[in-house]
C-alpha cells in the first residue's frame, strides 16, 4: 500500500524542471517548440568552444544521449523512465517500440498531441491541474495511460476559463494530429480510437539505443 501511494506521489508531482533550451542544445534536438531558434542560433553543446577537436562519441555516449534525449522529450525522470522500460521488456513485443508505444499514451502526451497545449510542459500542467476527466472521473496524474476506448473531456469549469476561451490563438490546431486521437475541438473531447503506431510516434529517435543502454 505504502509503495503504490509513493508511486502515485510520484506520477503526479515527479517532474524535470532543468531549463528547456540548455537540455535541447545538450541533446542537439529541439525538446520544446521555442528551442528550434536556440539551436540555430547556438549549435553545439553548451560549454562547446567553436573549433574545438570532438573525439567520435563511443557506443555508450550514443546509447546515453538517445536514452537521455527522449527522457527528457516526454518530461520524464530518470526513475520513471527505467521503471517504464522494464515494464516493456516484459511486455510482448519489441522493447524498443512498445517502450515508445507507453510514452504516447501517457495523459499529457494525448492531450499535447491533440492541439490543446504547445507543449508537453504545457499539457503536463494542464492535467495536473485537474481540467481533465477521463471517463467522467476528474484526473490529475499525467503519467496516465490511456487505452482504447478512453475519453478525456474538459472540465465545465475549465471551459470558463481564459485559456480554453482563448484555445486557437495560445494553440493554433495542428495538423498532424495522430490517426489514434479523435479530437471534437469545439466540445474539448478527445477520444482514443486505436494504438499509436510507431510511425506516429516522435521522429528520429533510436529506440534500439535505449534498449542497448538498459540491457548493458
Amino acid at each position: 500500500m505504502v509503495a503504490d501511494q509513493e508511486r502515485h506521489v510520484e506520477s503526479k508531482m515527479a517532474r524535470d524542471r532543468s531549463p528547456i533550451v540548455k537540455m535541447s542544445r545538450r541533446e542537439g534536438y529541439a525538446l520544446h517548440p521555442k528551442a528550434h531558434k536556440a539551436l540555430v542560433k547556438r549549435p553545439g553543446t553548451p560549454g562547446q568552444t567553436s573549433g574545438r577537436f570532438r573525439a567520435k562519441p563511443s557506443q555508450y555516449s550514443l546509447q546515453l544521449r538517445e536514452k537521455q534525449k527522449v527522457r527528457r522529450l516526454y518530461g520524464l525522470l530518470e526513475r520513471q523512465f527505467r521503471r517504464l522500460m522494464e515494464e516493456a521488456s516484459k511486455t510482448s513485443g519489441q522493447s524498443g517500440q512498445v517502450l515508445l508505444r507507453f510514452l504516447e499514451q501517457r495523459a499529457d502526451n494525448v492531450v499535447y498531441r491533440s492541439g490543446f497545449a504547445v507543449s508537453r510542459r504545457a499539457s503536463r500542467q494542464l492535467v495536473t491541474h485537474g481540467h481533465f476527466e477521463l471517463n467522467g472521473k476528474r484526473v490529475d496524474i499525467p503519467s496516465i495511460r490511456l487505452k482504447e476506448g478512453d475519453m478525456l473531456t474538459l472540465r465545465d469549469k475549465s471551459k470558463k476559463s481564459e485559456y480554453f476561451l482563448k484555445i486557437d490563438d495560445v494553440s493554433p490546431h495542428p495538423s498532424d494530429i495522430p490517426s489514434w486521437i479523435k479530437v471534437d475541438r469545439k466540445k474539448f473531447v478527445i477520444t482514443v480510437i486505436g494504438v499509436p503506431s510507431r510511425e506516429e510516434a516522435e521522429p528520429d529517435i533510436n529506440e534500439q539505443l535505449i534498449v542497448e543502454y538498459y540491457s548493458r
